[in-house]
């Protein structure tokens, strides 16, 4: 059989320099702590964000809800995961028609006019854990930020991971985490179990696992993923699992690795929805911050290794003044790299739930 393009091997592993309820949704609608570091990286690097900025933004959304009634979609699209395909650029999003999400994949040749396919990862009814929702949320892909962001194999197919609620509705119930397995990252199948679930966690996660990232270094697997707390308001904060097999996780002992920021700060509330890339030997996790009164941006959180990060102040993408795509919240990352340029693909809502409208825009690091 003929190698496949996305066939690449691993790079070598990274050197050390290295009263709402329970709906997010509503959460993020009601608009208006220190971590666990190493103390050395402070002091012996300063953090650089340059290379990680993406300030430019298209300013009109590249995906949108189908005006098809009956369709996985037809409420809104969110949650972008863009990967490079064969021959063109692929975005799996969440699509969400009032049951729940499900995983719908685009495609484009310029990764700003975007094609819709259809559901790659659907809710299965004979399901207990599927039946309502299931929600692909990344692809193992080139761990590099400036690699071409190539999904890789694993035992000669793709893996990615996925959530799910248990219950009808906008992200009801304490959901879990499961991976899928794919030929040719259109038609997917999902491993019947989970591999974390939130009552065999700390209470930090007891309420239900959010969005998740995998990847690889070495011959250790990380899935970075986000949870809530039982606490009303809840809070939402980053953990990793470690596994050299894929089957078999282990939650750091560490976790929360991100945590929540003090009050007034722009992760208050949640941080949430890690995408976790490689540059120069660090660990670059994207992620958004919520607060009540101030909405969802997207920030930067840095590592020296995988267990210890540090806060960037600025955000990567923030909200938009009144009357653009994003002038309520501008979150959840998806990052690659193409044509010399640094792609960064949000979730933007714009307008107050329920009458706010929700689909995906882009920035990018140089001018449009």
């Amino acid at each position: 059989m003929s190698a496949s393009p996305f066939d690449v091997p691993l790079p070598p592993a990274a050197s050390a320099a290295g009263f709402f309820r329970a709906s997010r949704r509503e959460a993020l609608a009601g608009i208006g702590a220190s971590l666990i570091a190493a103390p050395a990286f402070a002091q012996t690097r300063a953090i650089d964000p340059a290379p990680f900025r993406t300030p430019h933004k298209l300013g009109r959304l590249i995906l949108a809800k189908s005006e098809d009634a009956s369709a996985f979609d037809s409420q809104f699209v969110d949650a972008p995961l863009v990967f490079r395909g064969p021959d063109r650029f692929y975005m799996a999003y969440y699509g969400f028609d009032g049951t729940g999400y499900q995983t719908g994949l685009a495609e484009s040749d310029d990764l700003i006019n975007w094609r819709k396919r259809g559901i790659i990862l659907a809710r299965d009814p004979s399901s207990p854990i599927t039946r309502y929702n299931v929600a692909m949320s990344s692809i193992l892909r080139e761990p590099d930020l400036h690699s071409r962001g190539r999904p890789i194999k694993v035992g000669g197919r793709y893996v990615a991971s996925w959530n799910a609620y248990p219950k009808p509705g906008m992200e009801e119930g304490p959901a879990v985490i499961g991976l899928a397995w794919s030929d040719d990252l259109i038609r997917w199948r999902r491993d019947p179990e989970p591999i974390l679930r939130p009552e065999d966690g700390a209470p930090w996660e007891h309420a239900g696992l959010y969005k998740s990232f995998l990847t690889r270094d070495g011959d250790t697997y990380y899935l970075f993923y986000n949870a809530k707390t039982h606490d009303m308001p809840w809070l939402e904060q980053i953990g990793v699992a470690t596994s050299r097999d894929l089957r078999k996780w282990t939650r750091h002992p560490g976790n929360p690795l991100v945590k929540v920021g003090e009050p007034g700060s722009n992760d208050a509330r949640f941080a949430a929805n890690p995408y976790v890339l490689r540059y120069r030997g660090l660990w670059a996790m994207y992620y958004y911050g919520y607060t009540s009164r101030r909405g969802a941006r997207d920030l930067l959180a840095i590592g020296r290794d995988p267990f210890h990060f540090e806060k960037v102040a600025e955000p990567m993408i923030d909200r938009g003044p009144p009357g653009t795509v994003d002038e309520t919240n501008a979150h959840k990352p998806s990052v690659i790299w193409h044509d010399g340029a640094l792609y960064h693909f949000y979730c933007a809502v714009s307008g107050q739930y329920p009458n706010e409208t929700r689909g995906i825009s882009v920035a990018r690091s140089t001018p449009w």
